[in-house]
């Protein structure tokens, strides 16, 4: 054996390796989701210097037929558009362009449509268009080179009215994975209330910065593209992560600087959030545990909205913190920030300068978590009760059932928390308790009933599987039960089962 290691490893020429056609659903499958893909998209409208911003959803009657993005930006001439379609084109990005890494637009399009046509006109060119089909795509990167009359077609529609006027592209998604097979029975209704309604949050939160602006605006819309008729048309609201009418603690906000040898200071703007809020912009962020810790920023795009990064675990007593971090224009390799810049990875270099962040005065980042933590709980002392914490409630239960729990009951930290699911049971039973998976198993027999007609869904019957929760969740809590839990136990049962069945025989004479 030869102790002679060579720490540069010889090399005897090259060769060119060129992708593979099927890189193309590589880039398809990297797990945008609905309202990141479209977010990924006004990035690009941004850059573009667009003012207005419109999401379109198209449908034929029930049917949801497509989804363009509109914008009045600065436009594409034929070859900066072949820039664009192509994977990882290479163009120059601003200074202060959200766009990175030349990808964004085909992987988060494709992700969710099996074609994504493009169209763009400048006000010294003509309109041109290109569309990505997967299934010519992963054939051989073959991009279709778009009809000039349609793509003047597809401009002329949004011209001199909004937002196109005399510039813009149109980005528009066939196929698109997400919409309703079938949009009968109010099937498509369902879907736009729900999708429209977390697009516009997720919109209104990730580009709060930009819609603050008077000269932004973002809208979304549906039109049925047959009668005309306009179903929905609303703008999107900016929804500030930091938006407090009053703060938690008269000593803050407050900047910290955390000395990171690589790249310099990098500044903390630490808040602490009024305690027991029911706005938006504090509880439509996500859960108790998510919404907490460091909101970054990239050129005033908000790119992570809560989260430790490895500095310490999410708990209840720092529900109210918030700390907003632009990341610096050279971050090396101390932030990383993913592809569809939904989060940020951060070395232990910044996790270790954060122990020794300060104020001038003196104060440190660690004081601001204590006060976080005292402020939490002098405003539960205030309300005049303690609650003992509980094990935290998990899969089967409602986001926002979790999340109502999660706010007004202390969880035990670590703990693996306690779901609820339907599962084929004995039908003396109504519900039945599995202490080695920490689940509530309720009787698959009586969930017609409970749902009255219904279609059933992981977190289906919000109200029963609450109650479930609050009756039995101190169950879990012990290594077995004793002979008067145990009475409650079958009394619970026989109560529940005679009720399941009562809901039965009504559903049977109503049919």
């Amino acid at each position: 054996m030869t102790h002679d290691w060579q720490f540069e490893v010889p090399i005897a020429g090259s060769k060119r390796l060129p992708p593979d056609a099927r890189y193309m659903e590589a880039l398809s499958s990297q797990g945008y989701g609905f309202e990141v893909a479209i977010a990924d998209l006004v990035d690009n409208s941004i850059d573009a210097g667009a003012k207005d911003v419109v999401i379109h959803f198209l449908r034929d009657g029930d049917k949801l037929v497509s989804l363009l993005v509109v914008d009045d930006g600065k436009g594409m001439d034929e070859d900066a558009l072949d820039i664009a379609m192509t994977v990882g084109g290479r163009r120059d990005y601003a200074a202060d362009a959200l766009g990175m890494f030349g990808t964004g637009l085909k992987s988060a399009s494709l992700s969710h449509a099996s074609a994504v046509t493009v169209v763009s006109t400048t006000k010294r060119t003509r309109t041109t268009g290109r569309r990505w089909l997967m299934e010519r795509a992963v054939s051989g990167f073959q991009c279709d080179i778009v009809d000039p009359n349609y793509a003047q077609t597809l401009i002329d529609r949004y011209d001199n009215k909004r937002p196109i006027e005399w510039q813009g592209t149109v980005v528009r998604w066939d196929g698109v994975k997400d919409f309703p097979k079938h949009g009968g029975g109010g099937q498509t209704d369902r879907y736009l209330h729900r999708t429209i309604n977390k697009l516009g949050l997720h919109l209104g939160l990730h580009l709060h910065r930009f819609l603050a602006r008077d000269e932004f605006n973002i809208t979304i819309a549906v039109e049925d593209v047959r009668t005309g008729t306009i179903y929905m048309n609303f703008g999107v609201e900016p929804l500030n992560p930091f938006g407090y009418p009053v703060p938690g603690h008269p000593e803050y906000p407050r900047q910290f600087k955390a000395s990171v040898p690589s790249i310099g200071d990098v500044t903390l703007d630490a808040h602490v959030w009024t305690p027991k809020s029911n706005l938006d912009e504090y509880k439509a962020v996500g859960s108790v545990m998510e919404r907490q810790g460091f909101y970054f920023y990239r050129h005033n795009r908000l790119v992570q909205a809560g989260g430790w990064n490895n500095f310490r675990q999410p708990e209840q007593h720092l529900s109210l913190a918030r700390v907003a971090v632009d990341l610096p224009d050279h971050p090396g390799d101390v932030f990383r920030l993913t592809v569809k810049k939904a989060g940020v990875e951060a070395s232990p270099e910044f996790t270790s300068a954060l122990e020794k962040a300060a104020t001038p005065g003196g104060h440190t980042f660690l004081d601001y978590l204590s006060a976080t933590e005292a402020v939490y709980r002098d405003a539960r002392k205030r309300s005049g009760t303690t609650r003992k914490p509980v094990l935290p409630p998990g899969k089967g239960l409602d986001p926002a059932v979790r999340e109502t729990i999660e706010d007004e009951l202390p969880t035990i930290p670590h703990e693996e928390p306690i779901s609820l699911r339907w599962q084929r049971l004995d039908n003396e039973l109504f519900f039945d308790i599995d202490r080695e998976d920490r689940t509530i198993v309720l009787n698959q027999h009586y969930r017609p009933a409970i749902l009255g007609g219904r279609r059933g869904g992981l977190n289906d019957a919000p109200l029963l599987k609450s109650l479930m929760y609050v009756l039995l969740h101190q169950v879990f809590e012990k290594e077995y039960s004793g002979s008067r839990e145990k009475d409650n136990l079958q009394l619970w049962q026989s109560i529940l089962v005679s009720a399941a069945r009562a809901e039965l025989d009504r559903v049977a004479d109503d049919g």
